[in-house]
């Protein structure tokens, strides 16, 4: 393909993006990837200032605009008044990157409500409260781009964690994903869904350092490639649906998995 063809398709210079959770993990990885493509980056984070502090560091080395702000996605006060005060900031948000999310394991038959109704409402609700402000927002701007961390967990049941409440919502945020591209094409907003396998972040290392066996003998050997993936991995994905690159693209889930669901 030509220079001519591929010039500026995954530049994001001059746009905004809102990364929730972006403060470590999958997210900060993509916030600093959106950043290295042009993007200027809001950074949300619940409770870790320092970290959303780092982050806000680092994007703002690469020559770019950035700003942390506190918000519980969960509480539609906390999702409104971030989308408000980010596009006050910042003048537009370009893409959302709906990445906070939580995982709270038990059996189903142990699970209390609260922790079901927990996760429902951080992996659920808020990417549906944080994607209605900006989406409203986008609507009136002319367009954007919304990118949703779903999982592979919303296609398969994960063995031998058992953790039906995560699986459900990452199903949910899938669906929510297609209606959304469904109702909002009409607009110019694209709205897509990364479905990521078995990545390595902190809270990964800590089932490593836990139950090694687990991630050996399961996680890894259950995807074709023989191992679990980094978060870098996921970064031209979010770039791609970010940019012009996609403009045909919505509505698809992108599952980055090593092979994980072909099995």
């Amino acid at each position: 393909m030509s220079t001519e063809t591929t010039g500026g398709l995954f530049d994001l210079t001059g746009k905004v993006a809102l990364v929730t959770g972006a403060s470590r993990g999958i997210g900060k990885t993509l916030a600093l990837g959106l950043a290295a493509q042009g993007a200027d980056v809001v950074v949300n984070y619940a409770s870790a200032a320092d970290r959303a502090a780092e982050v806000v560091a680092e994007i703002e080395a690469m020559g770019r605009r950035a700003l942390a702000i506190k918000a519980d996605v969960s509480q539609e006060a906390d999702a409104d008044r971030l989308v408000a005060e980010a596009v006050e900031a910042m003048g537009r948000i370009h893409i959302l990157v709906n990445n906070a999310g939580i995982v709270l394991p038990a059996n189903a038959e142990d699970q209390s409500l609260d922790d079901w109704r927990r996760t429902m409402s951080v992996n659920l609700d808020g990417v549906f409260l944080v994607s209605r402000a900006v989406g409203r927002h986008m609507i009136a701007a002319g367009g954007g781009s919304v990118i949703s961390i779903g999982s592979m967990s919303g296609r398969i049941v994960n063995w031998p964690f058992r953790h039906a409440a995560y699986n459900v919502s990452k199903a949910g945020v899938h669906m929510l994903t297609k209606c959304l591209a469904t109702e909002w094409a009409e607009h110019g907003i694209r709205v897509n869904a990364i479905a990521p396998g078995y990545i390595r972040t902190e809270l990964t290392d800590e089932v490593l350092k836990e139950h090694p066996g687990v991630v050996r003998d399961h996680w890894a050997k259950g995807a074709v490639q023989n191992r679990i993936g980094e978060t870098r991995e996921l970064v031209s994905a979010c770039v791609y649906l970010a940019a012009e690159s996609s403009s045909f693209t919505t509505g698809e889930i992108i599952t980055i998995d090593g092979g994980l669901t072909l099995r």
